[in-house]
């Protein structure tokens, strides 16, 4: 949809008479039913006076074509500028231009970051030509039109207020600069060179119009990359029941195809492959043409999913089939084919940095697709927010119509394969009764260490041959440096342990960045993610007493976001806040104690809450400490 549409001679007229920014409202509030901003409406005014200027003096026909506002296919993104016409070779070109008032911009350690200052402080935002790039391939991706139409697309990005391109010009932004040029206020004549390079001549052919009323499905281009990227990826191969739910939805899909409106509920706990399955359908459903994203809350499984399945760190257009579970608010009914949902049980009932869009996320998620297929793990919920539980999924499956189908995933593939060990932690932990209430017999490297010094030694040991051992803790030291990494967070001075919690720099890429084992992790950056070892730190917000395990949501830093809310809920209902709180703290430590497959090391700051879980290996009268690691002496 295009908001503001004319040709070029018509937009500077506006532009002239100073109606440009009402006439964009105006359209607006028409097209899409609300207003907005008095910023961005202001940001049109002077914004346009900038871009017209370019066009006069640059030479662009009267009659090329003006589009501001034009909102990207399936998204609620909304491109700033596009100026169609054609080029020197009489093809149909369409120039992205995002447009920014920026006067300054910082470089960062991330990838396609940069740091400005928006709304009244210094904000990390996607770098503008990242921005411009991806805007242009989601179009690319998904628009018949400009697929089969030959119509070519050119982005860049314009920051008419910026005098100082040194950041965000910074080489290491050379990659996205090279798919979509920048140009700051000294570049004008540039600028005016690079659009006039793509439009010679003027809109013969309602170049916009066709983007505007093209269309929508997967290009095969993309289809044959994501599998591509998918064909001999073993982290992805399915096996047994994976394979049983795989196919049931790729059926589904089909009636969903003809009509109906489906949900399929499958549930498995940690290391049933939940993910594996997940992005194996995305690639699937994508390659046969059907609109489909991948979904989740938390942003660490959709960064390591897309680098584990791009094989890299950087930014690609794959990002667009990646979203937030926020991202359908405002979706139209029925607007995909499929939406893929790992982690359902993270999902938040209100959307929004502030928490203050939506209704529901469970009921917007199914409203927005034909298809919608919930990986649920029933006893991950981590936070007071989390909403995502059979019960809500099956209501609002109900609301919709949907027909419902239900799957479990029981096969294990993490922990060496033990359901026995999982069973365990529930049991240990006394989040349920289990037959497993010891660890006999179950093959899992499970130790208690007397130091977490002695723990981080063997987890970066371990870490040398596969990039895949990280220490974890439960969320109870303040993140004070988060943005220095001078500072030490995680501070246990008797035992001259201090150790930072995960840096910025990594983002949700913290857990696979490769000199990340130095810092230690919590269940915001390891949630639905797995490693081979992992090295975990029981804080004082869960400690043993006369063989009873006590939480104490108090002891959790001021910064956890996952107890928001706690303390009003304690003075209002007390019971029940100790009891969602115990349950938060206890399937946290449930969560962390479960992400290696190999093996689990555990240090507890509390030296009775240590000696509660080294009693569970047995009888450790005969157990001696070498290296580390605590053995069986044989019998005499």
């Amino acid at each position: 949809m295009i908001v503001y549409s004319a040709s070029r001679a018509e937009f500077s007229e506006d532009v002239h008479s100073n109606q440009i920014e009402q006439k964009i409202l105006d359209a607006f509030a028409s097209r899409l039913g609300y207003s907005t901003s008095r910023s961005e409406i202001e940001s049109w005014k002077y914004s346009m006076l900038y871009m017209n200027s370019v066009l006069e003096s640059g030479g662009i026909p009267d009659d090329a074509g003006v589009a501001i506002e034009y909102q990207v296919p399936l998204t609620s993104k909304r491109v700033d500028f596009i100026l169609s016409g054609a080029d020197a070779d009489q093809q149909d070109t369409a120039v992205i231009v995002e447009l920014k008032q920026w006067t300054e911009v910082d470089a960062t350690q991330k990838d396609a970051i940069v740091k400005t200052f928006i709304g009244r402080g210094l904000r990390e935002v996607t770098h503008p030509s990242y921005q411009a790039w991806t805007y242009a391939a989601l179009i690319r991706d998904f628009n018949v039109e400009v697929q089969q139409g030959q119509i070519t697309l050119h982005p860049c990005a314009y920051l008419h207020n910026c005098l100082d391109s040194a950041e965000v010009k910074s080489p290491f932004y050379s990659e996205h600069m090279a798919q979509a040029p920048l140009f700051v206020r000294s570049d004008v004549q540039h600028l005016r060179d690079f659009l006039k390079r793509h439009v010679k001549y003027g809109d013969k052919s309602k170049i916009l119009y066709r983007i505007e009323h093209g269309k929508l499905k997967p290009s095969k281009n993309l289809a044959d990359h994501l599998v591509s990227l998918l064909q001999g990826n073993r982290e992805f191969e399915m096996i047994d029941d994976q394979k049983v739910v795989y196919e049931t939805a790729l059926e589904l899909a089909q009636r969903a195809k003809r009509g109906s409106k489906e949900v399929l509920l499958v549930e498995g706990g940690p290391g049933t492959g939940k993910s594996v399955v997940a992005i194996n359908l995305l690639v699937e459903l994508t390659r046969r043409q059907y609109l489909a994203h991948y979904v989740t809350r938390n942003a660490a499984p959709r960064a390591v999913y897309e680098s584990k399945l791009t094989g890299t760190f950087s930014k690609t257009h794959i990002t667009n089939l990646f979203r937030g579970s926020g991202a359908y608010v405002d979706t139209a009914s029925d607007a995909l084919d499929c939406l893929v949902v790992d982690e359902a049980h993270r999902l938040n009932e209100k959307s929004g940095i502030f928490q203050n869009l939506g209704e529901n996320q469970v009921k917007e998620i199914i409203r927005a697709a034909r298809l919608t297929i919930f990986f649920l793990d029933q006893d991950q919920r981590v936070t007071l927010k989390d909403i995502g539980d059979r019960e809500e999924i099956r209501h609002w499956a109900t609301q919709a119509g949907a027909n419902l189908t239900e799957l479990k995933l029981e096969s294990q593939f993490r922990c060496n394969g033990s359901d026995g060990y999982l069973s365990w932690v529930n049991h240990a932990l006394q989040i349920e009764q289990t037959a497993n209430q010891t660890l006999s017999g179950i093959d899992y490297d499970f130790q208690v260490f007397d130091s977490p010094n002695e723990v981080r030694r063997r987890i970066v040991e371990l870490n040398r041959n596969s990039n895949k051992a990280r220490m974890v803790a439960g969320y109870c030291w303040d993140w004070k440096g988060k943005k220095q990494p001078e500072i030490e967070d995680v501070v246990i001075p008797e035992h001259d342990f201090y150790m930072r919690w995960n840096l910025d720099k990594d983002g949700s890429l913290w857990i696979v960045s490769s000199d990340s084992v130095s810092e230690i992790g919590c269940i915001h950056t390891c949630q639905g993610l797995e490693l081979d070892y992992v090295g975990v730190v029981i804080g004082e917000d869960l400690v043993v007493r006369n063989g009873r395990v006590v939480t104490d949501a108090g002891k959790r830093s001021s910064q956890d976001r996952s107890i928001h809310g706690y303390k009003k809920m304690l003075r209002n209902d007390p019971d029940t806040a100790r009891k969602l709180a115990d349950r938060i703290i206890k399937n946290t430590y449930r969560t962390l104690m479960t992400r290696g497959q190999k093996g689990c090391y555990l240090f507890c700051v509390d030296k009775e809450t240590k000696e509660y879980f080294r009693s569970f290996i047995g009888d450790y009268s005969n157990l001696r400490v070498s290296g580390g690691r605590w053995s069986r002496v044989a019998e005499p």
